[in-house]
């Protein structure tokens, strides 16, 4: 493994773990607002990444996808996952209409992150704060934070997208679309193979760039 490579993957692991962190604590926060309390109790609502890191999903995959993009070429799109935060969307005040904004909550964690990062990303641009290795660490905070933002919402059970749908479709539909759950995450796996997955999140990349430039400059 070369030193470059090595040093990719160093500076992108803070802005990884803080991603998937702070991603599934929201969840687990929001739900509590709304009247659930289990991952609350099991001591998911916390800043501790230890918690949330799935060795396979958060570690093995994304490294996998990255030498083998490196060494074998490939899609060039980054691929992963957490443990996910327990909610029992029954417990809920309003378990239709609550499970919206504990689906949000983690994508909206991902876009206040990926609008600190664009902050330090332009801080770091400025003359006498010039540091090479923190703007490519917040250039992939940056990154990493808006593909976890578009990713999660595409409508495809069990992605923050699909619960957000299934929370605003009628109640017959809601209740047949979220029999989807069981395959949409092999509906993902499918996308990312055959390079599907960057056709359909390009556009939506390109839109979230263009709000970030717009907000922040960047």
């Amino acid at each position: 493994m070369d030193v470059a490579l090595l040093q990719t993957i160093a500076l992108y692991a803070v802005p990884i773990v803080f991603a998937i962190t702070l991603h599934e604590a929201a969840h687990g926060y929001v739900a509590r607002i709304f009247g659930d309390q289990t991952a609350w109790m099991l001591g998911r609502v916390t800043l501790n990444p230890m918690r949330h890191i799935d060795p396979v999903g958060t570690v093995a995959v994304p490294l996998a996808l990255v030498l083998m993009w490196k060494y074998l070429g490939g899609p060039g799109f980054l691929f992963g996952w957490a443990k996910p935060v327990p909610v029992n969307f029954a417990n809920l005040r309003n378990p239709k209409r609550h499970m919206l904004w504990v689906a949000a909550a983690g994508p909206a964690a991902n876009l206040v992150m990926a609008l600190g990062w664009a902050a330090l990303l332009r801080a770091t641009d400025a003359d006498g704060f010039a540091s090479g290795g923190l703007q490519r660490m917040a250039e992939g905070g940056v990154e990493i934070n808006v593909a976890l933002f578009v990713l999660n919402l595409l409508p495809i059970p069990p992605l923050d997208g699909g619960r957000i749908a299934v929370s605003l479709l009628p109640r017959r539909a809601s209740a047949a679309y979220a029999r989807l759950e069981p395959y949409g995450f092999l509906v993902v796996i499918a996308l990312l193979a055959t390079g599907y997955l960057n056709v359909i999140m390009a556009p939506l990349l390109r839109v979230m760039e263009s709000f970030l430039h717009l907000v922040t400059g960047v």
